[in-house]
């Protein structure tokens, strides 16, 4: 089923400097099929779920730091979700049970660092934070992995 996840503002890298106001990310499976104007995609999509965040839309974050504490390594890996992050710089997985976490969950890892993006046919990574800069949710390839409630 395709989704729209809409924000007041989607940012298409996270610095993004001219963000599109009152759009959505088309997520189909796991890719996404496209960023525009939610009215656009409503149109475009009429029978697509939405998924209405507040605050800024964006691509998930790449980790590049230690992996937080907590008692197990897949909560480890959901912590990193609980920060917005969907992809992990393979250094910072030493531990062999928080890679195979990782990789369970979906988590992309990364040779090195790249700078996040949202792009028509990409992975659908994506994280939505509030003002303050809080996750509020986390889609991993297409999946909804976290929300605070």
């Amino acid at each position: 089923m395709l989704t729209l996840h809409a924000a007041p503002l989607v940012r298409l890298t996270p610095d993004d400097a001219a963000p599109l106001h009152d759009a959505a990310v088309a997520v189909d499976g796991g890719r996404i099929a496209a960023v525009g104007p939610l009215d656009a995609l409503r149109s475009t999509y009429p029978r697509a779920r939405v998924r209405q965040w507040p605050g800024t839309l964006g691509p998930g974050l790449v980790h590049d730091a230690p992996v937080p504490d907590a008692p197990s390594p897949r909560e480890r890996i959901h912590a990193l979700l609980r920060l917005g992050a969907t992809a992990v710089v393979a250094a910072r997985l030493t531990d062999p049970e928080l890679l195979a976490a990782a990789r369970r969950g979906g988590v992309a890892v990364l040779d090195r660092p790249r700078p996040p993006a949202l792009a028509e046919g990409g992975r659908a990574d994506l994280a939505a934070f509030e003002a303050d800069g809080a996750c509020v949710a986390t889609v991993l390839a297409g999946r909804l992995v976290h929300r605070r409630r």
